[in-house]
């Protein structure tokens, strides 16, 4: 292939050449892949964009080779399952690669969703991009737990039976909303037929949103450390080789931890209970989800009136959509807000002991350290975002990526 800047390509390959004179993919490809000029200083955070998409694939891999052999049946579904680990050639490694990946994949996307509040990455003109993303998490989290509820352990059942019941806590839609879900007036067969349909249609309908987010991100690049805009080629690199082979090497690295896990400890991210088949009549002591929603829960219990607590982890993931419109500080980068970048970890922070008080019972010291950590995460967005953009003074911007790297380098 030869082409020269700012000319289509010309490749020298007959049959690629046919095809894209008809289809112009390989184009597309080489304007947005190769030739894509982006910022010359990104650092590994932004390897994580490139590994959650990665993720997402292997996750509908393992997920389809997986459903060929799962039976959606309250009868049938925990032996099925059994069956997979038992019986499937290789039906265990592929369980264990989809269980383990979407902790993993859910690791990805929450560092990928951190990088962009430190560094700014929503503000204008990347609204859009970022309310994207938070469409795209929405949507991990109904396929997560839909798909937990699939092995129809006593966690699948018993999860399934709290969060789903929590809908009738809306006014006057609530009962149809929840009779709806369950497919009756109970969790049932119905139920779990539902969850499987649509744990199986919503990745696909991930990868479209994925493909939205792609395209809003090139129609105005990437944002980058500095938080700055280009200002010239003198700011930027080709996508291809420079970012291909730094997401390569993060890719790797991160998909090396991912096979210890799913090797050596494939279990210790998930819950035993749920290799206990499905039983209405006991009740589990304690009720757990998924340690990627356990900070949502806890918001959920934080909130002593049902509709209140319903309303308040709704509003934990809506508060973000709004996000770009709350900041009101002319920087992006934390890396010039000396005053911000302390609250950001500080969130940080806070969204673990939420985790913490989320994956303990709803007793004793937890009730009131959920109720501080909840009331400090709409603090964060609400109140201090909003305010400390109007008085935080920030440090002198570089005149442009160039002279930054360059300055770096010399130093």
């Amino acid at each position: 292939m030869a082409s020269s800047h700012g000319a289509p390509p010309v490749f020298n390959n007959r049959v690629i050449a046919w095809i894209d004179h008809r289809l112009p993919i390989f184009s597309y490809l080489e304007k947005e892949y190769h030739t894509f000029p982006t910022p010359r200083n990104f650092n590994y955070f932004w390897n994580f964009g490139a590994i959650a998409t990665v993720m997402l694939v292997l996750m509908i891999a393992t997920g389809i080779v997986l459903a060929t052999n799962y039976t959606p049946h309250v009868t049938m579904a925990f032996d099925s399952v059994e069956r997979i680990m038992r019986d499937v050639p290789q039906g265990w490694l592929m369980r264990y690669l989809h269980m383990t990946g979407a902790s993993f994949f859910f690791i990805a996307v929450y560092i990928h969703i951190f990088r962009g509040l430190y560094y700014g990455s929503y503000k204008a003109p990347r609204e859009l991009l970022w309310i994207l993303g938070v469409i795209i998490l929405l949507l991990m989290m109904a396929t997560a737990f839909m798909g937990y509820v699939l092995p129809w352990g006593q966690m699948s059942f018993w999860g399934a039976t709290v969060i789903t019941s929590l809908f009738s806590a809306i006014p006057v839609v609530g009962d149809s909303i929840t009779t709806w879900l369950w497919g009756g007036f109970a969790i049932d067969n119905p139920t779990l037929n539902r969850f499987y349909a649509l744990h199986y249609l919503l990745p696909f309908v991930i990868v479209a949103v994925v493909a939205l987010h792609v395209v809003a991100l090139h129609v105005h690049g990437s944002n980058n450390p500095l938080g700055i805009d280009v200002k010239g080629p003198q700011d930027t690199v080709p996508f291809h080789p420079y970012y291909t082979m730094k997401d390569g090497f993060g890719v790797i690295l991160f998909l090396i931890v991912y096979c210890c896990f799913v090797f050596f400890a494939p279990d210790y991210l998930g819950d035993a209970a749920n290799y206990i088949p499905a039983n209405p009549l006991v009740t589990p002591t304690h009720i757990v989800p998924e340690w990627y929603f356990l900070p949502f829960y806890a918001i959920l219990r934080a909130i002593p009136d049902k509709l209140g607590g319903v309303l308040a982890m709704f509003g934990s993931i809506g508060v973000l959509f709004v996000l770009p419109w709350l900041d009101t500080s002319r920087v992006r980068s934390c890396s010039f807000r000396p005053i911000y970048k302390w609250f950001v970890g500080l969130l940080v922070i806070d969204l673990f002991v939420l985790g913490w008080c989320g994956a303990n019972p709803p007793e004793g010291f937890f009730v009131p350290l959920s109720r501080v950590a909840t009331i400090y995460y709409f603090f964060h967005f609400l109140v201090l975002l909003p305010v400390l953009g109007k008085i935080e003074r920030p440090l002198p911007l570089p005149p442009s990526i160039a002279d930054a790297v360059l300055k770096k380098k010399a130093g």
